[in-house]
């Protein structure tokens, strides 16, 4: 059931995708999801992996482009599975997502690409947001954030 709105979905293989965990004065980075899997979910910003591109130049990329922040990459911090299956058992979306954590080197916040909102979140804030279950034990776990 190709959908040729979304190629992304009903793929024959996994996708490869990255996120960012950036921090800016005791607060964290987040994207609100624009478009399925997890719409209107937040979570830590990020994309698909393009033939050719290291982890690093895809994250980097990929915050830029969702965000307009300018990050450094560090190293892999997590690291998991979405698949998501249709009424049918078919699977809609699978994702391997390593994400990093990375340095705020400079920009201002906007929502771009896929991004439907981008916001610095207190993690007082948390509680009152749909947040992925993955990236918030992520930052409970970790960075004991929220």
């Amino acid at each position: 059931m190709l959908n040729k709105n979304n190629p992304k979905e009903y793929p024959n293989r996994p996708a490869l995708a990255v996120g960012a965990v950036v921090f800016k004065e005791d607060r964290i980075l987040l994207v609100q999801r624009g478009n399925p899997p997890a719409k209107g979910v937040w979570a830590i910003p990020g994309g698909s992996v393009e033939l050719g591109e290291t982890l690093k130049q895809a994250v980097q990329r990929e915050i830029l482009e969702e965000t307009g922040i300018r990050i450094r990459a560090g190293e892999p911090v997590y690291s998991f599975e979405s698949i998501e299956r249709d009424r049918d058992g078919k699977i809609r979306y699978h994702y391997y997502i390593v994400d990093f954590e990375a340095e705020y080197l400079g920009g201002e916040i906007r929502a771009g690409d896929d991004a439907e909102k981008a916001e610095w979140v207190s993690a007082d804030q948390l509680d009152r947001m749909e947040i992925n279950p993955k990236t918030r034990d992520l930052l409970r776990n970790r960075y004991d954030f929220g």
